[in-house]
């Protein structure tokens, strides 16, 4: 279950992120906001669409929990705090090799990817028990 969560999950953030650029370039391109606003549009959209969907379709709760919402938000602060300082880490460490950016990013990237994955499933969207056995 598990596996089948973590593809989803992966196809998921591959839409948000999709998402995020296609919202991001049409702002741009249409002039109607400033290159600020319009990023924080985008990322506002993938946002949504990304609690959306791991909500529905990744573990699967057809409605809205109370709270699950304000859940999501905490820890994707925190998988973004992560990702920020890693990063940080990561250039340091490795700031004598040419692809220190794009090495950087991608273990920050997996890190906060990770985190969030456990976070959405075993905090945001946890399994609610039905009944209790004796």
């Amino acid at each position: 279950m598990i596996r089948r969560e973590a593809i989803i999950f992966l196809f998921v953030g591959s839409a948000t992120v999709v998402t995020d650029l296609a919202v991001y370039d049409l702002l741009l391109w249409s002039e109607v906001v400033d290159t600020h606003l319009a990023k924080g549009i985008s990322f506002v959209m993938g946002l949504l669409l990304s609690y959306t969907a791991n909500r529905t379709l990744t573990f699967g709760h057809a409605n809205h929990k109370p709270g699950s919402l304000g859940r999501y938000l905490f820890v994707y602060a925190i998988t973004l705090a992560v990702n920020v300082v890693v990063n940080a880490v990561m250039l340091t460490i490795l700031a004598q090799m040419s692809s220190a950016l794009v090495f950087a990013f991608i273990v920050a990237t997996g890190a906060s990817a990770t985190l969030n994955f456990l976070g959405m499933k075993f905090f945001v969207f946890r399994a609610v028990r039905i009944g209790r056995k004796g």
